[in-house]
């Protein structure tokens, strides 16, 4: 096999042709398998970010030489100029499009804009190599990926969105080298937890599981299991890491669940090396369930729930406890028919009546349930516990380190039990403290209620701690991945603020999103602004002020513009304050309501431009929108509120007399123009309002709906 080693932290205007055509030769040619591997490192050599090495043994570091290797397999891409084709990539024009200052590049890509001017390839008439790698040059290369995004250039611009629009796969790769270079962003972020817990036994090989029960929507105390079960599989220690359904219970588990989960562990960045179920091994699990009573190491037993939880907590033992073999065997065959008198059993195992641990009192191992289950149907009647099918499964499929969360700690002696009674591989257990955050939930079964209750929307709701509820309210997975991972495999309990949860978000969404402007539509002031032109009109302006590559947006101006009511209200009679994305003005007058109730009401302002004024000097710099030379999209802003007032609930607290009485908080406001095409699920910055994601985009008829997201700073509600 072929291999292309990258300097991950190398220029990617000179890594990233070479990638594209390695990545076309490997989907095009069934003969030819090139091995892409990155390295944290500028130079894989040592004057080269590239190295290459054949089948045949050879090893290349010129830039040149491994381009003339990859060309010579990439035939469909040389076509019938293969010299030309030579020329763009071999000859060095794609090489000077990597320098990253814009007079050094503005040259190079003048040159490609001429060439382009009646021409849809860089070479004949369908796509070539050369495409490929000036495409890739410029998109590696930030200043010429800025320069052709404003569309100075037309002809470049309108190329590259045709090579880019017809060859999915091109951005497919680049998101890819972008997700590498986060990752190793995400790693060194790590540096604040300690990773070195010392598992034992890892020299033999280290199997991880992450077993979630497919009864609901994975929370950030889920994720927390889930990425580290997959940082000690795949990252420290390069194992093997199974996502295992817990489906063990057939009245509370739905295929839509399972689903859901699967898909939020590929949205947070976990690809399990295999998937399997509990249910897969039913057979076995009853057959070890038949083993222990026959060695009467377990018994069955009808004994009402209320008066089981009073003897064991009591240390009392069950009237059944000192049944026979064959009748525990005969009433375990009753509840495998699942019928009137089956439902009634349960089977325990036969540990300890008074043990100082609770858990090892006679706990429940296998239960009657005739409901369907949603994998096997009706064929089992008889389900065991999660307490009972998870060691025997650990040490069926072979895990080496049993990862779980504190709470479980009582229940180590239990897990041991059982596999030294059926004489099974015995796995190594480490448990970390789970995570628990101020004012929220975790409780599935409380989530559960409120789902039902119609208290929240669903499972997705912005203010419930799922993957899917946070991720509505505008968390992204970087920082997602960032938060939990820096927590590590700590054992020390803490309740958790979500201010540096989402503080860390900040982090990732500030220098990417856009910047818009919105007005609160309740008692929005009309400004006159004296000095400015008769007629509206519109000035390209950057979406961002620190990254060019958002490209621009229209701002409009005209002679009257809308300003908040607040903004009003704290302005004072000549007054020089800043218009943003303006410039300064003087308040000349202030008019106020006449009604005796509401005399602070600002009712209208006029102002004089003064653009000459410096904007370092004035106090109130103000958001504001035309009213004219653009059409005003009305939007809807949510803010939450955390569902419950209480920091932490205790086991005998009642939920329901610590609910919030408002947790969602409306406001209809007015946004500019440029609003219109943003899709679900963009981010944005409301200047001096904050950070939002659509949730619903403006359709004509339909206000769109924006939800606030935390920055930290205050209501970082839940």
């Amino acid at each position: 096999m072929s291999a292309l080693t990258v300097g991950s932290k190398a220029n990617q205007s000179i890594t990233l042709p070479v990638l594209l055509l390695a990545e076309y030769v490997n989907a095009n040619d069934p003969n030819v398998n090139i091995d892409i591997n990155f390295e944290d490192v500028d130079h894989v050599s040592e004057k080269s970010s590239l190295k290459l090495n054949l089948e045949e043994g050879d090893g290349f570091h010129s830039l040149n030489e491994i381009n003339s290797k990859l060309l010579a397999r990439c035939k469909p891409l040389r076509g019938q100029n293969s010299d030309l084709v030579s020329e763009w990539i071999i000859g060095g024009r794609v090489s000077n499009l990597a320098p990253t200052d814009f007079k050094s590049v503005e040259g190079p890509l003048l040159e490609l804009d001429s060439h382009l001017t009646l021409r849809s390839y860089i070479v004949g008439y369908t796509l070539s190599a050369a495409d490929l790698a000036v495409w890739g040059a410029i998109r590696g290369n930030k200043v010429a990926y800025a320069a052709v995004k404003k569309g100075a250039m037309v002809n470049v611009t309108r190329w590259f969105k045709f090579i880019e629009d017809s060859n999915p796969w091109i951005t497919s790769l680049v998101q890819s080298l972008n997700a590498h270079a986060q990752e190793r962003k995400v790693a060194k972020s790590k540096e604040g937890a300690n990773y070195d817990i010392a598992l034992p036994d890892t020299e033999k090989g280290v199997v991880t599981r992450f077993p979630p029960e497919p009864s609901g929507y994975l929370h950030i105390g889920h994720a927390k299991a889930a990425l580290l079960n997959d940082y000690f599989a795949h990252e420290m220690y390069k194992g093997t890491l199974i996502c295992r359904f817990d489906d063990t219970n057939p009245s509370k588990e739905k295929a839509e669940f399972q689903d859901a989960i699967v898909e939020d562990l590929a949205l947070i960045g976990i690809k399990p090396d295999k998937t399997s179920y509990t249910s897969n091994y039913f057979q076995e699990l009853y057959d070890h369930c038949v083993t222990l009573l026959k060695a009467g190491k377990a018994y069955a037993d009808d004994t009402e729930r209320e008066a089981m939880q009073h003897e064991r907590m009591h240390g009392i033992a069950s009237r059944r406890r000192d049944a026979g073999v064959e009748e525990n065997l005969a009433r375990f065959e009753e509840m495998k028919k699942g019928n009137e008198e089956g439902v009634r059993w349960c089977v325990r195992a036969k540990m300890s009546v008074d043990n100082p641990n609770k858990a090892m009192r006679d706990p429940v191992i296998y239960r009657c349930n005739p409901q369907p289950h949603h994998r096997t149907g009706e064929k089992w009647k008889v389900y065991p516990t999660y307490d009972f099918a998870c060691p025997l499964v650990d040490s069926m499929e072979g895990i080496t380190h049993a990862l779980r969360t504190i709470e479980y700690r009582d229940r180590k002696p239990q897990y041991d039990w059982m596999l030294e009674a059926l004489n099974l591989r015995k796995v190594n257990i480490w448990d970390f403290a789970r995570m628990n955050f101020v004012r929220t939930l975790l409780s599935k079964r409380k989530l559960t209620k409120f789902v039902e209750s119609g208290l929240v929307s669903g499972w997705d709701d912005p203010r419930f701690p799922t993957i899917r509820g946070i991720r509505r309210r505008g968390m992204t997975i970087d920082a997602l991945r960032e938060y939990i991972l820096k927590q590590g495999p700590s054992r020390n309990i803490v309740n958790l603020d979500w201010t540096l949860f989402w503080a860390t978000n900040k982090k990732y969404i500030d220098p990417i999103a856009p910047r818009h402007t919105a007005v609160t539509k309740e008692n929005a002031v009309t400004a006159t602004v004296k000095g400015a032109r008769v007629a509206p009109y519109t000035e390209d302006k950057p979406k961002h002020g620190k990254n060019p590559e958002l490209g621009t947006k229209k701002v409009a101006y005209s002679a009257d513009i809308l300003i908040d009511q607040v903004d009003a209200q704290a302005l004072t009679q000549d007054e020089e304050i800043t218009l943003m994305n303006w410039g300064n003005a003087i308040v000349r007058k202030i008019s106020h309501s006449l009604n005796p109730l509401h005399r602070s009401l600002v009712t209208a302002l006029e102002l004089d431009l003064h653009l000459q004024g410096d904007v370092k000097k004035t106090k109130q710099k103000i958001t504001w929108l035309a009213t004219s030379g653009q059409e005003l999209i009305p939007v809807e802003l949510v803010d939450f509120d955390y569902l419950i007032t209480k920091d932490k609930l205790e086991e005998d607290d009642n939920v329901d007399d610590f609910l919030t009485p408002r947790t969602e908080f409306r406001t209809e406001a007015l946004a500019d123009g440029n609003v219109v095409g943003l899709e679900e699920g963009a981010v944005i910055q409301f200047e001096r309002k904050g950070y939002f994601r659509v949730d619903r985009p403006f359709r004509h008829g339909e206000k769109a709906v924006l939800f606030c997201i935390p920055t930290g700073k205050a209501n970082a509600g839940k």
